[in-house]
């Protein structure tokens, strides 16, 4: 199942996100964090991304926002160094 979500998403990366201007606030994109976190959690990865898509919204700071290790739908905020 997670092979096919991925597929999905890479499926959007190249027919539809080209069509759109770069509007990413978060690094690294919802769609690569999607395959990211379906890659480390399985299925729960999904619901991870989705809570991801969630919190992209112009009110949002935006940044830094790797997958955590563990299981989490909140922001993984990186502390500058």
């Amino acid at each position: 199942m997670s092979r096919l979500l991925i597929g999905l998403v890479r499926l959007y990366q190249r027919l539809i996100s080209p069509l759109f201007p770069p509007t990413c606030r978060y690094h690294p994109t919802c769609s690569n964090y999607m395959i990211e976190a379906l890659n480390k959690h399985g299925l729960k990865g999904f619901l991870m991304g989705l809570a991801r898509i969630g919190r992209c919204h112009p009110f949002v700071e935006g940044g830094e926002d790797p997958v955590p290790d563990h299981f989490s739908l909140k922001r993984n905020k990186q502390e500058s160094e």
